[in-house]
């Protein structure tokens, strides 16, 4: 699998932060899946260049002319792809993941995984999007998506894919489950799920399957499986209520 990870050319402030990134990086080679990211060896870029590296992991850098002009290029990388802008940097990465996981970051970050979270919603992409959510980064955004709902100015189904998880193992969880399609397949569909924390919906989505048996599995999509979504919803927002 090609995860492509958007994260800065800084290293903030957060010693917490760069340990995430170091344990990230780590994962990804040491699982057999590869890096795509941005291709400076600068800040946490190069962080979790250098770690995926060390683990024995494919790394794929895409980075703009301008920035290899100021030599902030990667150079231990695998393979570098050098475009023209930050448009077609966006572009490309976007056609090599399979999976995309924002760390935090600056606008440069929120730029680039706002796109992922739009063509998802467009239907234009078909892979779950994951927003890092160290020490609770992100939750004005989850709360801001969530007024986009309530505001009618987005839609559950819009919002579909789009996760925050708040530790790695909730990543690997999320990658794992997402690549099951007879199990997540259903949990598409809820009440804006994603908006929940991760491991709610994967608690709830294993109560939900054991309680019906593994043939839950085998129903159609137009027939039982709008039932145990409901089911997984309700359990999720019983929790939060």
């Amino acid at each position: 699998m090609n995860i492509t990870v958007y994260l800065g050319a800084s290293r903030g402030n957060s010693p917490a932060l760069e340990q995430a990134v170091r344990a990230l990086g780590a994962w990804i080679g040491e699982s057999g899946n590869s890096l795509v990211y941005g291709g400076s060896k600068s800040g946490l870029m190069g962080v979790l260049a250098e770690s995926t590296l060390h683990a024995g992991g494919r790394v794929t850098g895409v980075e703009p002319q301008f920035f290899i002009d100021a030599e902030l290029q990667y150079d231990a990388i695998d393979e570098l792809i050098v475009t023209e802008t930050m448009a077609e940097r966006r572009t490309k990465m976007i056609e090599l993941g399979d999976a995309f996981i924002a760390m935090p970051g600056g606008t440069g970050t929120l730029e680039e995984i706002s796109e992922v979270m739009s063509m998802r919603a467009l239907g234009h992409l078909d892979a779950p999007c994951i927003l890092y959510n160290l020490n609770g980064y992100y939750d004005d955004l989850r709360s801001l998506l969530r007024r986009m709902i309530d505001a009618g100015l987005s839609t559950e189904e819009r919002q579909h894919g789009i996760f925050f998880a708040s530790t790695l193992d909730e990543i690997r969880e999320l990658l794992k489950l997402t690549a099951q399609p007879d199990i997540i397949s259903f949990a598409g569909g809820m009440p804006a799920p994603e908006l929940f924390p991760v491991e709610q919906m994967m608690e709830a989505s294993r109560a939900v399957l054991e309680e019906n048996g593994r043939a839950a599995l085998q129903y159609s999509s137009t027939e039982g499986h709008p039932r145990l979504r409901q089911q997984i919803a309700e359990r999720m927002l019983a929790k939060n209520n």
